[in-house]
């Protein structure tokens, strides 16, 4: 609600200065101007337009001269953003008593959709004639458009009345995300739109910028075959008739990130009949966006690279992390145990393993594994798992429910689950009757309710790149039924500059809260940096660093770059520097006094850096390059076993539930995230174990 009163406030500012920017002295017309020709056949109209992730529908009343109401529905994008402007949109369409109204910022491929029905509406009130999207001049056309990553072409041929062919023939979206799977939109979109002849095909839900990009290059085309493009974007698409349905199967999973995907293979393997429901339209959730990093000890790609480990060696250093006393011994140890047997698993179903790189560099031995292409702090790469596992799943003849979300746990007499119900996204329910259930379902990194425990530090993640559909719904069905839900002390977190994107890449220079106070060494592994911002109660940081006649006075490229930008605060002064950012003068320079002292002396005696990382903040220029934090792994939630079973407020364990990945990491983290690879390593094997106690109805 909050979110809608915000929308709804910064639009009536808008008009508001709009208005008083016009103050010409004219008069503004009346809503009802007397003595006027009829402008609409006085009723009720109806029309649909194709939104970011789903069909935007809107009714327009009229009477003869004006517009008497609006019903707007966009309960099919996403929460937050487009699902929030109907009220606001309505508002403005009814002052403006026009669809030429401005958007609503940060929904706007919503926005465009709502005013493009409401026009259909007026034009159908007016007496206009649909358009057409007949006639093309033969032949094949070509355009270049913006997608997720960078620019993206396609190709597209044209006879006298149809679209007879749509190749997109070069690209840089995501793998596992914009290409690579049957339902990702390049594979996916052309076919759908040669079927239909319309750009009002529904757009992949979670890829739809690239959806998106698809629809505005064949739109070009078709302007340029001459064409009438906006009769394309809404000529009619026939979907059939939503109709409810129920199913019966051994095992149901709910998600297909990396939990799910490893679960339903490893029952769909065993024997067992399986069905996973998926929220979006693509498989992979948050591991997908992810680096396509898995941890491991004792792994032949330690080996080729002269590291030896054990995986006594790393639950020790994991079980380090313990500073509050609830990781689970026996959860860390089974998967630190099995961790090389766990990778070898996804190698033998088609994931490459290219190497390992270190957690830090400051800490040996090196166990992170990338996949193929990964490396660094990177992201996207994750599709190298999820891809390999969909086609694995789905060629061993597994189904996917797509665009279905899970709400309800199926229980029994007893309180066994029993099985699941779920909505799609044309409002039909699936009934899912089975004796074994596995929540596979992810964080809640969107769920601004459940994350408000942690605004102390972290007022808004909105800059996390995990899917909007992380909202905690695993673990609110799950509770529900009686099962534990743990609050985390903490998540995994990151403070970034998104200047210059310090913060991530190893930089160790002078980083201070927003007090001014240095609170870390600053040479340890970024999330380490981060959880002492957090226990400061600092809702950003800021890197403090110096340039020398227009040189940066440390070796790192990110800061090299980031001087260089004139909107980054800089000043000759420490003293301005702070007036700058809105820090207490006297607190920032005393920091970076004592700083430099420890410089000199060649010893951090505060926060024990290695000296050869510690350069002095000195020089003719000063800057503050602000991080922001931002988080895209929760923690805690349902509490499982070492069995994968769901445990309830008595600790014991919910016949028929089971749950894997970031919906149950309770007990495999405390406050502070110890590395990467950590998060999907034991999704995929908490997610194995589930599901191989599932099909033994253990």
């Amino acid at each position: 609600m909050k979110g809608k009163k915000l929308i709804s406030l910064a639009l009536s500012l808008t008009m508001v200065l709009s208005l008083a920017a016009c103050g010409s002295g004219e008069t503004q017309p009346t809503s009802e101007p007397s003595g006027s020709a009829a402008l609409y056949t006085a009723g009720t109209y109806s029309a649909e337009a194709q939104g970011m992730e789903s069909t935007v529908k809107v009714t327009v009343t009229v009477s003869e001269s004006a517009i008497t109401d609006v019903t707007i529905d966009v309960s099919g994008e996403t929460t937050g953003y487009g699902a929030d402007i109907g009220d606001a949109m309505k508002e403005a369409v009814m002052e403006a008593q026009s669809a030429e109204v401005d958007g609503v910022s940060g929904a706007t491929i919503t926005s465009d959709a709502v005013k493009a029905a409401v026009q259909k509406c007026l034009d159908q009130a007016m007496g206009k004639e649909d358009a057409t999207a007949d006639g093309y001049q033969p032949g094949t056309y070509t355009a270049t458009v913006a997608g997720h990553n960078g620019d993206m072409t396609v190709e597209v041929t044209f006879d006298e009345t149809s679209i007879t062919d749509v190749k997109v023939t070069d690209h840089k979206e995501t793998y596992g995300l914009g290409y690579g799977l049957n339902t990702s939109p390049v594979e996916a979109l052309p076919a759908a739109i040669v079927e239909s002849q319309s750009l009002a095909v529904d757009s992949v839900a979670s890829a739809t910028v690239t959806s998106a990009a698809i629809k505005q290059a064949v739109a070009d085309c078709a302007t340029q075959a001459g064409g009438d493009a906006e009769a394309l974007k809404s000529a009619p698409v026939d979907r059939p008739a939503p109709a409810d349905e129920t199913y019966d199967v051994d095992v149901v999973v709910v998600g297909a990130g990396a939990a799910g995907l490893a679960a339903a293979n490893t029952a769909l393997e065993a024997g067992a009949n399986v069905l996973i429901l998926e929220k979006v339209g693509v498989t992979g959730g948050s591991t997908t966006r992810s680096g396509g990093k898995i941890l491991g000890a004792g792994t032949p790609w330690q080996e080729a690279q002269d590291f030896e480990d054990t995986p006594e060696m790393m639950y020790e250093y994991l079980m380090s992390f313990d500073r509050d006393g609830i990781m689970d011994e026996d959860l860390v140890w089974a998967f630190c145990e099995n961790s090389a047997e766990n990778i070898q698993w996804l190698v033998d179903r088609g994931v490459k393993i290219q190497d390992v790189e270190p957690i830090h560099s400051s800490l040996t031995p090196w166990r992170v594994h990338n996949v193929e292409g990964g490396g660094g702090q990177t992201s996207g790469h994750g599709g190298q798992f999820c891809v390999p596992l969909t086609n694995a799943y789905e060629e061993a003849g597994g189904k996917i429910i797509y665009n279905c979300r899970a709400n309800e746990l199926l229980t029994d007499e007893s309180g066994a689950v029993v099985g699941v119900k779920g909505e799609k996204s044309d409002g039909s329910i699936v009934t899912v009757n089975a004796p074994a259930v596995i929540l596979a379902t992810g964080g809640y990194a969107h769920n601004e309710e459940m994350m408000a425990k942690y605004s102390d530090f972290l007022p808004t993640n909105a800059y996390s790149g995990v899917p909007m559909t992380n909202v905690g719904d695993g673990i609110e069905m799950a509770t529900a039924v009686g099962a534990k839900n743990f609050d985390a002390p903490g998540l995994q977190l990151v403070y970034v500059s998104y200047d210059c994107y310090c913060g991530i890449n190893e930089e160790s220079g002078l980083i201070v809260s927003e007090d001014g106070n240095r609170v870390v060494n600053e040479w340890s592994y970024q999330s380490h940096v981060a959880q002492a911002l957090a226990d400061a109660d600092s809702t950003c940081g800021y890197y403090i660093t110096a340039s020398k006649d227009g040189q940066c006075v440390e070796p790192y490229p990110t800061l090299a770059g980031g001087i260089q930008i004139e909107s980054v605060p800089h000043a000759s002064t420490i003293e301005e520097l702070a007036g700058l950012i809105g820090m207490d003068a006297a607190a920032l320079q005393a920091t970076v006094d004592r700083y430099n002292e420890l410089c000199a002396k060649g010893s951090d005696d505060d926060f024990g850096k290695p000296a050869e990382y510690m350069i002095p903040v000195e020089g003719d220029t000063y800057y503050a390059f602000r991080m922001t934090p931002g988080s895209s792994v929760t923690f805690g939630g349902l509490q499982i076993d070492t069995g994968a079973h769901v445990l309830d407020t008595n600790d014991q364990p919910i016949p028929g539930l089971y749950a894997a990945g970031e919906v149950a990491f309770t007990g495999l983290f405390d406050a502070e995230y110890p590395c990467c690879g950590m998060a999907i390593g034991s999704a995929i094997y908490y997610g194995r174990v589930a599901a191989a106690n599932a099909v033994a109805g253990q």
